[in-house]
């Protein structure tokens, strides 16, 4: 995040409307001997309090999340640009890269096997109102035993979100 408060001074609707606009993003937690990242999508509730998603059973934020919930970050990137110094139309100008991102920071835990079904609906759902007018496409189009193949490789998470912040450069 860009630490000039010029660029940090939008609403947190407006973080929130990023968020659920791109529904997706770069999930951090702490680890020995780094940080460890997974890219995700995932559905954030209307207020911002609370998200929803999913991680492969072996991603190691997944493993690290069997043992207990995790202080998190949520990044998540929205338009970016290359600015070029021709453009200020000021003598002694340098390039900058202007975008907007968001920071969702809060607990990450596991939820329970039976949750990961309405996650997976609830954000399917979701992206394919994205495609409208084409056919909304359901869970149940898929054979139950591939179904249920596919879903023992996933496990549901969810995130409370404690706060928001964003740059808007």
């Amino acid at each position: 995040m860009h630490p000039n408060p010029i660029f940090r001074k939008e609403e947190r609707a407006r973080h929130i409307a990023l968020a659920q606009s791109r529904a997706f993003g770069m999930l951090t937690i702490n680890a020995d001997p780094a940080p460890l990242l997974a890219h995700i999508p995932f559905q954030i509730s209307d207020d911002g309090t609370s998200l929803d998603a999913h991680l492969v059973r072996s991603n190691p934020i997944a493993r690290k999340l069997r043992h207990r919930p995790c202080a998190a970050i949520l990044a998540v990137q929205g338009p970016d640009a290359y600015i070029s110094p021709d453009w200020y139309k000021v003598e002694d100008q340098v390039p900058t890269w202007n975008y907007a991102a968001v920071h969702l920071h809060g607990r990450v835990e596991l939820l329970p096997d039976e949750a990961l079904r309405t996650v997976l609906e609830h954000l399917s759902d979701s992206m394919e109102k994205r495609l409208l007018p084409k056919p909304i496409w359901k869970m149940d189009k898929v054979d139950d035993t591939a179904m249920a193949k596919m879903m023992r490789q996933i496990v549901p998470i969810a995130m409370q979100v404690d706060d928001i912040d964003g740059t808007w450069k």
